[in-house]
């Protein structure tokens, strides 16, 4: 019986184990599914040769109480515990260790990380003259890494700067060596324009508005000429920006409300949006008018104060090099509400009056003309000559002469063409030819006659901002365009397929997150990419190129309240080096490689392009890979990513970001 006994014994054990088993294992499940359904997150500690590690289970979005936990496990040598993390910030700023955050910071140097060495790699490839490969003896040497230009390039602005077309000029008297004269081919740009050695990452909008680092236009000849008229001041490792001009010294803000005083209907953000400032200094003027829903279009050449749009655009406010003098600005018929002068230095009467024919052209029908100059408000007899030869060329135009007060005159432009057919037979300057097209700007002359508004009233029945943003503008029914369906269709297929790629960039990349100040797409179509920028309230602005190879869209962008400017991609863009945060180019370059060298572009891309700026490239497939060779030759860090139509899809994102080289 005895063995039966102990066998019996031995079931009982066994059975007395597995239960106890299953009830430790109950016991943990249960501990366990609680605590993580209800409690502190169950935190799993390793430890490494280096540092010890934390690795939390996927419920990261309860809190927990990390220090309590190390407390308790007093096995491991895990660093102190830290203080929980502030609450999200809805704002940007530097957070103190106290999790306090404050705006009230200096720009550090760049990152290390965004900072490279340079120097430059060719490669020499084997290759017959036929290309047959059949191991010819010549070879064709690439480059596979651009050179940094000579420090001396610093500022280099190719059309500008070529010393050698302005000394062939025959005459510079109407200005001509302020214009374009482009390198011949073969001769343009073929390194890298460098920053200044101390450059900075630029100070942000809106404190920029009021100072930029010094270092970064290292520049004192406009403090030393303009500091006594409350323009520009030099503190320290800064340049200070009052607010003032030459004939508004005590600041922009006051003459702004002088001139809304004088003419209520110019409702600077309503009925006045879009603004050209001609010799705009450092550009002040536009960047108070910003804060009144108003763009302006600063402008002044590259003269004896030559680094003025340098300024402006380092400020973060729009800007660009451009002069009065023998071809017509690269804007178009009745682009501007309000065009100012104040103490500009052009002689508008001169010729015929064909600087402000010029004038007249751009300004939009019932727009007005400011003009804050000695002739306005000095009695010498000179001045006073001045101030009459303006009154009879005005009158001659159908100007309205509005008013005069202090040292301000306003006009302002007719509606139509009733004025100008109902003069005396032989005034002069004579109405325009009926085939002149007064959108046709690229290299044309300027021309002494006035430019004829359309008997359609196009142009003049603009609504008032900011509903013309998203309104069908009348002028959309001129563009040339091959199109099946409505163009008001097309106007309005665009705007919606720009918001939703916009809201996908912000959701996916984080567009909130990077620097977009000053912003330039390539090819702006219907200005569709800077509206939906504007609807996601980004806090840019956006300068609309208009490709002269594609449909002159430009009448469009400024009907609906933007900015924007005719260009060729062929040739460089008249901006001083590192003045876009961002550059945005779709369809751009599928269609310019029939007609110009990508790697030009792209060079040229790399100048206007700040250090620590960015390029988002939306093309075709077929030429992202030479996109990709010419951004690694110039040092841009590259990824290519799939559209919303997946891998499969004819078309590609190319995103680049510019370090900071050093030679």
């Amino acid at each position: 019986m005895k063995p039966i006994g102990n066998v019996e014994f031995l079931k009982t054990s066994v059975i007395l184990k597995i239960s106890a088993f299953f009830v430790v294992a109950a016991t943990f499940f249960y501990l366990g599914k609680h605590w993580s359904d209800g409690y502190p997150q169950l935190v799993y500690f390793t430890t490494t040769r280096q540092a010890p590690s934390v690795a939390i289970s996927p419920n990261d979005d309860k809190l927990f109480n990390l220090s309590a936990l190390v407390d308790q496990n007093q096995t491991l040598a895990l660093a102190p515990p830290t203080p929980s993390p502030p609450p999200p910030l809805r704002r940007f700023g530097i957070v103190d260790e106290n999790g306090t955050m404050s705006d009230e910071f200096e720009v550090g140097e760049f990152d290390e990380g965004l900072v490279e060495d340079w120097r430059n790699e060719t490669k020499t490839d084997g290759s017959d003259g036929d290309g047959d490969g059949d191991g010819g003896s010549s070879s064709s040497v690439r480059v596979t890494k651009f050179e940094l230009c000579p420090k001396s390039m610093g500022e280099y602005i190719p059309c500008l700067d070529n010393k050698e077309a302005i000394r062939r000029l025959k005459s510079t008297a109407k200005g001509e060596h302020f214009e374009r004269h482009c390198p011949e081919e073969g001769r343009g740009l073929n390194c890298l324009v460098p920053a200044p050695s101390k450059y900075r990452t630029p100070i942000p909008w809106p404190k920029s508005q009021d100072e930029v680092w010094f270092y970064n236009v290292p520049h004192t000849r406009l403090v030393e000429d303009k500091g006594g008229q409350n323009w520009i001041t030099r503190e320290k490792d800064k340049f200070k920006f009052p607010g003032g001009g030459t004939q508004f010294i005590h600041g922009a803000n006051e003459y702004l409300d002088h001139i809304s005083k004088m003419i209520p209907e110019i409702a600077f953000g309503h009925h006045t949006r879009v603004v050209l400032d001609v010799g705009c200094g450092v550009a002040s003027f536009g960047a108070y008018l910003l804060s009144r829903n108003v763009i302006t279009m600063s402008v002044a050449p590259k003269d004896v104060h030559e680094n003025q749009i340098q300024f402006a655009l380092e400020r973060g406010v729009p800007a660009m090099v451009s002069a009065f003098a023998t071809h017509r600005l690269l804007y178009p018929s009745q682009a501007f509400d309000m065009i100012h002068c104040s103490r500009c230095r052009i002689n508008w009467t001169r010729d015929d009056g064909i600087l402000l024919l010029e004038v007249n052209r751009m300004l939009r029908a019932g727009g007005y003309f400011v003009w804050a100059a000695q002739p306005v408000y000095k009695h010498e007899e000179i001045l006073e000559e001045q101030w009459k030869e303006m009154l009879n060329l005005t009158t001659r135009l159908c100007w309205e002469f509005v008013k005069k007060d202090g040292y301000v005159a306003i006009w302002q432009k007719p509606f139509n063409n009733s004025c100008y057919l109902n003069r005396e037979v032989g005034t002069r300057p004579p109405l325009c030819d009926q085939d002149d097209d007064p959108d046709n700007v690229w290299y044309v002359d300027l021309k002494a006659c006035i430019t004829r508004l359309p008997e359609n009233g196009y142009g003049a029945n603009v609504t008032t901002w900011p509903a013309r943003l998203q309104t069908p503008p009348d002028r959309l029914q001129s563009i040339q365009i091959d199109a099946y369906t409505s163009r008001k269709e097309l106007f309005k297929a665009e705007s919606k397929y720009w918001n939703e790629i916009i809201e996908s960039y912000v959701r996916s990349l984080h567009w909130k997150k990077i620097r977009l100040r000053n912003v330039m797409d390539m090819r702006a179509g219907f200005g569709g990419f800077a509206a939906a920028l504007m609807e996601q309230n980004f806090d840019s602005w956006v300068m609309n190129v208009v490709p002269v190879s594609g449909p002159n869209t430009l009448p469009v962008i400024y009907d609906r309240g933007l900015i924007g400017v005719m260009h060729d991609w062929c040739e460089p863009f008249d901006t001083y080096p590192r003045t876009y945060d961002f550059l945005h180019a779709a369809g751009l370059f599928s269609i310019e490689k029939k007609r110009c060298n990508l790697s030009s572009i792209m060079l040229e891309m790399d100048r206007i392009l700040r250090p620590g700026g960015r390029v988002y490239i939306r093309d075709a497939l077929s030429i992202m890979d030479e996109l990709q060779e010419i951004g690694k030759a110039i040092g841009w860090q590259i990824t290519v990513r799939d559209t919303s139509e997946g891998p499969y899809a004819n078309y590609r994102i190319f995103t680049a970001d510019k370090h900071l080289l050093r030679g």
